[in-house]
């Protein structure tokens, strides 16, 4: 499908709100615990799109079936990977979660060229694996042989993010069944009920309130960042199909160090920007549409 200026303009801002969950995230671990602020997150996400839910009249999950679905893509598609992605903010920067968290599509290709029997790796795919998975090496760098410390343990725990998704990516195909809005308000339910004795039993009952900075940007993740954005991208996902909206993937990274320089001062290395570069050409081969430009069709003169 091709996108007209409505489509560019919702993956803007969908590129700017999920890029944006790495910069608050940062502000909001200063005074919240990572179980904590996931909770708050999806919960505030499903009360979001339920609303959306309720005036849309759509049909509700209703088998014990649809609810564990639903559980196991609320915990493979967010439980998880926002667990993974907050923790691992304790150690690195928003900048460097993003531009690793880019690499979803990257295992997501591994993954359903395993687990499924119509969506094998392309010649091109696979290079954009190879290119993606040298961003990695190049990010992570030779730090990676002298031990584990702070940084790589926060950059394995992304990775781990990264993985989750390519899984909720494949799983993900049985919530066709149900309205978007539904299958995103039911996941983040699930979510929430995951994430609420983890919460409770990893960092306990918070005694005092956070900031009113901090709270605000608690609600920005949870209804911004989490709950407008699925709205967004189901929008997208119908008008401009899924092929297009794998490109806020790439949209995103730039997004999260821009606001990451611009208000919190943070400098990235030229290794951080090289890697960003393998898993960008990574991410267009496995995209595939700047290739086909270079293809000669039967046909064309040569």
């Amino acid at each position: 499908m091709r996108m007209g200026a409505a489509e560019w303009m919702m993956m803007l801002a969908l590129s700017l709100l999920w890029g944006g969950t790495f910069f608050f995230v940062e502000i909001a671990l200063t005074e919240l615990g990572p179980f904590t602020l996931v909770l708050g997150r999806v919960f505030l996400g499903a009360l979001t799109l339920w609303a959306v839910v309720l005036v849309s009249g759509a049909k509700l999950p209703r088998t014990l079936v649809d609810l564990r679905d639903l559980a196991v893509m609320g915990l493979l598609n967010n439980a998880i990977p926002f667990t993974l992605i907050f923790w691992g903010q304790l150690w690195i920067t928003g900048g460097l979660a993003s531009v690793l968290n880019a690499t979803t599509p990257i295992f997501a290709v591994i993954v359903a060229h395993l687990l499924t029997r119509d969506e094998r790796a392309t010649p091109a795919r696979t290079v954009g694996v190879v290119l993606g998975i040298a961003g990695v090496a190049v990010l992570v760098g030779p730090d990676a042989f002298s031990g584990l410390d702070g940084t790589l343990i926060g950059q394995i725990a992304v990775l781990g993010a990264a993985i989750s998704y390519a899984f909720a990516g494949v799983f993900g195909r049985r919530m066709k069944r149900f309205a978007a809005p539904v299958a995103a308000a039911g996941m983040l339910t699930m979510s929430s009920l995951i994430m609420l004795p983890v919460a409770l039993v990893m960092e306990g009952v918070p005694t005092a309130l956070p900031g009113p900075g901090v709270i605000a940007v608690w609600l920005a993740l949870g209804i911004a960042c989490t709950g407008l954005a699925y709205i967004l991208y189901f929008r997208i996902l119908a008008t401009a199909g899924a092929t297009n909206l794998l490109l806020v993937t790439i949209m995103i990274p730039p997004s999260a160090m821009a606001l990451g320089v611009i208000f919190l001062g943070e400098v990235f290395t030229l290794p951080m920007l090289a890697g960003f570069g393998l898993i960008f050409l990574g991410l267009l081969c496995v995209d595939g549409r700047i290739l086909d430009r270079f293809r000669v069709k039967p046909g064309d003169s040569t």
